[in-house]
């Protein structure tokens, strides 16, 4: 019987494969370049290739690809052979140092943001052998950076790397301070939670909205939705079933490590949760699991759908990225231990996060914000679009004994009594979570819950790494002076718990009265959309430090600002047209149709001259012809509105009248049609609602 051991990694050209197939120097060298950034001599790349050329086309394989992340938000790849021609007309399997370490993709079909005009084309990618190559049926995929012509990153693996080395630096400054020589290297990872929604294929081909834009754009309320909380973790349905376990095993075998699966909260929702790993790999197999999660639905008729808010009215979905920062000695840097106030290390890096979070918290921010992103946060089910962080109480304790210069009593353990013997005794955590914070400490790691689930999670890593780096660098350069040490690594984090207990929030995030407290009284951000945060990624302070670090350019800081606006203002403006044609060919003819007939059976009923009250076909037809008006004139003031929005040259004018009119245009012709839609008979209706969506699939 073959087990997940036996082929966990089979597609995957991962370290047992490389101590396997390579020699003993060419290994330690490879390791050496992987673990520590050492230089990649070309003798070493020839001989990789040769190996990994020769394992690939042992597993089928016939192409190999550079596989890169585009500024598109999803991957990218082209094929090319092994093949070569031989003397005697036949073919043979070649894959050089060169081939792996360089390919030459077209760049100018790519987002850019400015940074290259479209008749220039080159464009590069490089290998990045911290990550592992992998086989996705006949093609050996390469994991790759992408820049221009003239070395601007034009991918999000770029600046992810810079901004782990950035951090990486800073730590080791921090670390060595402490007395910990024998640390070589300090590194991020990231535990990534995917939340996704299962529908039925055939349904999903009938909807429009859902195949051009993955939400519903008009659809009314059920009769039920997630009222009585009987999803959450339920009984996994049959075909669910098979699904998830098919997702599993293609995962396992690209050595994924999904871990956790559940139904969520809303019908229809599910997550998926992996093992932690290095950051940049983190990011690697979560765009590896959003694709192969499509696939395997497709294969048993149903259709993934990764958008944060295809359906109004339930949860949306969201993508919980947990971080953490580790040295490679396996020492996790978040970790309090036993006695967290006796910890100088732990509190210091703690420290760095909490003023990082502050100081950058618009950063943060712009780093999750997308149009489908815009329709989550806030909506009572994902945390609000203002940063915070919850501590909990034990460390809320210890950073106020601190600031207040007061013994630390320290927390008892207390036993959980649950009254029935035979049940296990433990102790209680020493903190509740809260679901509700946007940034929250669960135990010896981050949650940064702000993220979409369609969402790379490089964007929210680049800018925690390179906040968290900038802490740290502040730390190091004041330490490293110091003529006393202790006394200025406690004065400094005395001084941060002070300067930026504003940040630190452990109530209910959802609360009304928060956002009032958190923007009015603690002098917090609350950006609610694309248009409003986005442009603050050119602030001065953020350029400063974004440049400071080698994270980004200048020019590619104003290339991200634009890219990102662009594709928030194309991703409405796709919506908007949608609405505008299935509004007009599907809704409003149906709606018309029903009219028609009930007019038809009220003048029958008049026609049989006995009496017969027609009020019930009369009321409806009024009602019908109301909704209809509304429609046709919503519907001419959304096509007005887009017709508007051409004459915006500035980008950033642009989101700001899609944020204020064309969105306000797409609300009231959705309230038009969901009303017409509640007393419109279902045999007219043109496509399936929400109840046949959610609930479709057993």
């Amino acid at each position: 019987m073959t087990t997940v051991s036996d082929y966990f990694g089979s597609l995957v050209f991962d370290d047992r494969v490389m101590k396997a197939t390579l020699s003993a120097d060419v290994y330690q060298s490879l390791r050496k370049t992987i673990d520590e950034n050492a230089q990649l001599d070309i003798g070493v790349a020839n001989a990789v290739a040769v190996a990994m050329k020769d394992w690939a086309v042992a597993h089928g394989a016939t192409h190999y690809t550079h596989w890169f992340q585009p500024l598109t938000g999803i991957t990218a790849e082209k094929h090319d052979s092994f093949i070569s021609p031989s003397p005697d007309g036949g073919v043979i399997m070649e894959f050089s140092g060169k081939e792996l370490l360089k390919g030459e993709p077209d760049a100018s079909s790519f987002p850019s943001g400015g940074l290259r005009a479209t008749f220039e084309a080159r464009g590069y990618t490089a290998w990045d052998p911290t990550s592992y190559a992998f086989i996705k049926g006949k093609t050996l995929c390469i994991p790759t950076a992408f820049c221009s012509y003239g070395s601007e990153a034009l991918d999000k693996k770029t600046p992810l790397l810079r901004s782990m080395e950035a951090l990486n630096r800073q730590a080791l400054r921090i670390l060595h301070l402490f007395g910990n020589d024998s640390v070589k290297c300090v590194r991020t990872a990231v535990g990534p939670e995917q939340e996704y929604f299962l529908i039925d294929k055939e349904m999903y081909e009938q909807r429009r909205d859902l195949r051009f834009t993955g939400r519903t754009l008009f659809g009314a309320k059920p009769p039920k939705g997630q009222e009585m909380d009987d999803h959450y973790f339920g009984v996994i349905k049959p075909r669910v079933a098979a699904y998830m376990e098919e997702l599993n095993e293609e995962l396992w075998k690209l050595g994924i490590l999904a871990k956790t699966e559940h139904n969520e909260v809303a019908p229809a929702q599910h997550e998926l949760a992996p093992i932690y790993t290095t950051t940049n790999i983190a990011t690697d197999h979560n765009q590896l699991t959003m694709e192969i999660m499509q696939k395997v639905a497709a294969k048993h008729g149903l259709v993934c759908l990764l958008h944060e808010k295809p359906f109004a009215g339930v949860n949306g979905s969201g993508k919980h990225n947990n971080w953490s920062i580790a040295t490679d000695t396996g020492v996790n840097l978040l970790s309090p231990g036993e006695t967290p106030y006796e910890n100088a290390q732990f509190l210091l890096f703690l420290c760095a996060v909490i003023k990082a979070v502050d100081d950058y918290q618009d950063l943060l921010r712009l780093s999750v914000a997308t149009a489908g992103n815009d329709h989550r946060l806030g909506a009572n089910e994902a945390p609000p679009a203002v940063v915070s962080i919850f501590l909990g109480d034990e460390l809320n304790a210890v950073l106020e004994a601190i600031e207040t210069n007061t013994p630390y009593q320290g927390m008892e353990k207390t036993q959980m009594k649950l009254g029935v013997d035979v049940l296990p005794k433990f102790n209680r955590d020493t903190t509740d979570r809260n679901r509700t914070s946007p940034f929250a400490f669960t135990g010896n790691k981050f949650e940064f819950r702000m993220l979409g689930s369609s969402n790379s999670i490089a964007c929210a890593n680049i800018m925690l790494n390179s906040a968290v780096a900038e802490s740290l660098k502040i730390y190091a350069d004041r330490l490293e002076k110091a003529e006393d040490f202790k006394t200025t690594l406690h004065e400094m984090i005395r001084k941060t718990i002070k300067d930026h207990k504003n940040i630190i929030f452990n109530g209910n995030g959802y609360d009304e009265t928060w956002i009032k407290e958190a923007t009015e009284k603690r002098g917090l951000l609350n950006y609610r959309t694309t248009p409003d945060c986005m442009p603050h990624i050119l602030d001065e302070k953020n350029v400063k430090m974004l440049t400071s670090h080698g994270v980004f350019s200048e020019a590619e800081i104003k290339s991200r600002c634009e890219i990102m606006l662009d594709n928030y203002c194309k991703t409405v403006i796709i919506e908007a047209n949608t609405m505008e044609d299935m509004a007009r060919t599907e809704i409003a003819p149906a709606v018309e149709a029903y009219a028609v007939e009930l007019a038809k059976s009220a003048a029958a009923k008049k026609a049989l001259d006995q009496g017969l009250a027609c009020s019930y076909e009369c009321k409806l037809v009024k009602k019908l012809s109301t909704l209809l008006d509304r429609i046709s004139v919503k519907t001419d003031e959304l096509e007005q509105a887009l017709f508007d929005l051409k004459a915006k040259e500035d980008i950033i004018e642009e989101g700001y009248f899609i944020r204020d009119i064309v969105l306000v245009k797409m609300s009231e012709l959705r309230l038009a049609c969901d009303e017409a839609e509640v007393i419109t008979a279902k045999k007219y209706w043109p496509f399936p609602t929400y109840g046949d969506l959610l609930f479709s699939v057993k």
